[in-house]
């Protein structure tokens, strides 16, 4: 599907889509009141300056109500099959989001008092008022940014209510929307026009809920399965014997040893095809792709399996499966993305509490450019093989992720992600990138979120900033407005689905 600018009728005011109506008229009917919340303001994000604010404007209204592509999160699909009333404010909002408590353990409150990881503390309501009670931590956070749009354009509750003396009342009107019929899964996705979201899911995962979505006729928008192998690849982590020894045997049609490992990888990725997947995603420890002969990858796997490879020699086997994995992509054609960088699970004592994924995760620098080199070496000169380079590292966006993603046809340079994914990193992404790539390279805005509700305050976010940039470079005579309108709408719609054949 491509939006030209031209089928686009321009907002020019801007405030039919915003102001009361919130995101895409969602809130019409549950909004209190215009008030002095810069949540409300029609022109937040946008430059302080009266001329390139009026620009920006213009650009924001092709894109303020274009549909949601989001090509990468971490979302349930079953909640949209059971399309189940989300059950309270703390559990849809605050313990399944780590961007959230990581912020309010910094500040020595106690995960499980917050209910994550399946902890129960002291209750819901409990939850909610530490949080209320603790709201100034998030000035000038992306978490509080987002948390005061969703009050604002989903909920239809004014932000200003959040704080410790309303935690209650607060409460209880959260769990009055969320109670109305049109606040479930399936209802929220049509009033966030979503038209494509992709899931996280594991190989082996049965895809079912996936299955059962795609033959909906009712549920319009498309949820994509990703194959994620890296529980499969990290021969560092618990469980690694275990998961590998059960996807050779499920899907390595009889064969074993590192044979029958590559062909139950190539198996389960037809699988995902099969069940409408466009993409992989890999979130290794760092870019390193070194291939290694089949011997030697048999000796790695064999000592991973019996649990006596070292921390390097599992990084070695890593690598390996990271140019296995490109070498997968170029014959079967799904698109590779990579997040190296991050050393996952710097808390022992949260991780044996509360599991992975939940906040305790810290980036470290890279070097992509020699890590990448034998497989850009041998894929990156292919056009029909995408390969999304994603980063925690803001240092290589203008030394190593533009120039590679401006020479190799097959690369893109990915959203800022994770740690960076807010306001002014993306400011900075696009003023870093932008001068060696221009804006054709760009994978399109990812939300890689877990909080279902702040899908439409992120998009919302990266068009604003986009509008932003782009009115800058007309009011300085580098672009005409005509232009900078249709690289907006290609940045916003078309560029997600061209990385991402969608």
């Amino acid at each position: 599907m491509h939006i030209p600018r031209s089928a686009l009728k321009s907002n020019l005011g801007h405030k039919a889509t915003f102001g009361n109506s919130g995101y895409f008229g969602l809130t019409s009917g549950y909004v209190e009141g215009m008030n002095n919340h810069p949540a409300y303001n029609p022109d937040r994000l946008f430059p302080a300056d009266p001329g390139t604010r009026d620009i920006a404007r213009r650009l924001y209204g092709y894109v303020a109500d274009l549909p949601i592509v989001s090509p990468h999160g971490h979302l349930d699909p079953q909640m949209f099959v059971d399309n189940t009333p989300f059950p309270n404010p703390t559990k849809l909002l605050i313990s399944p989001d780590h961007y959230l408590t990581r912020l309010l353990h910094s500040a020595g409150i106690d995960m499980e008092e917050l209910q994550v990881g399946g902890h129960e503390g002291q209750g819901p309501r409990h939850a909610w008022r530490l949080f209320c009670e603790n709201w100034d931590l998030f000035a000038g956070t992306a978490t509080g940014y987002w948390v005061e749009q969703e009050f604002a354009h989903v909920f239809g509750i004014d932000p200003s209510r959040i704080c410790a003396e309303q935690a209650d009342t607060l409460y209880d009107a959260l769990s009055d929307v969320l109670a109305q019929p049109d606040f479930r899964p399936r209802e929220l996705a049509e009033k966030f026009k979503l038209d494509v979201l992709a899931t996280t899911d594991d190989p082996l995962d049965d895809l079912a809920a996936h299955a059962a979505l795609h033959a909906d006729a009712s549920f319009a928008p498309r949820v994509l399965p990703t194959f994620r192998p890296d529980a499969y690849t990290k021969m560092y982590n618990e469980g690694f014997a275990e998961n590998v020894d059960k996807l050779i045997e499920t899907a390595g049609d009889g064969k074993t040893g590192y044979e029958g490992y590559l062909q139950a990888m190539r198996n389960r990725r037809q699988y995902f095809i099969d069940h409408g997947a466009v993409s992989t995603d890999h979130g290794i420890h760092n870019c390193q792709t070194t291939p290694l002969e089949p011997a030697e990858a048999q000796a790695l796997l064999d000592m991973g399996l019996r649990g006596e490879a070292t921390f390097a020699e599992a990084l070695v086997f890593e690598a390996n499966m990271t140019y296995r994995f490109a070498e997968m992509s170029q014959d079967d054609g799904l698109v590779m993305t990579i997040h190296p960088g991050v050393y996952r699970n710097s808390s022992p004592t949260a991780l044996k509490k509360f599991g992975p994924d939940t906040g305790h995760d810290i980036p470290f620098g890279l070097d992509y450019i020699n890590g990448l080199q034998p497989l850009l070496a041998d894929f990156g000169e292919n056009p029909d093989f995408h390969f999304v380079m994603f980063t925690m590292d803001e240092t290589v966006f203008s030394r190593e992720i533009a120039p590679i993603a401006g020479y190799y046809p097959a690369a893109y340079a990915g959203a800022p992600w994770w740690f960076i994914d807010e306001i002014d990193a993306m400011k900075r992404f696009r003023a870093a990138t932008t001068g060696t790539t221009g804006f054709s390279r760009y994978s399109g805005f990812i939300d890689d979120t877990r909080a279902y509700c702040s899908i439409p305050a992120r998009h919302d976010t990266s068009r604003r900033v986009e509008a932003s940039y782009l009115a800058r470079l007309v009011a300085e005579h580098r672009l005409t407005e005509d232009r900078a309108a249709d690289i907006i709408v290609d940045l916003i719609d078309n560029s997600p689905r061209r990385v991402f054949n969608l």
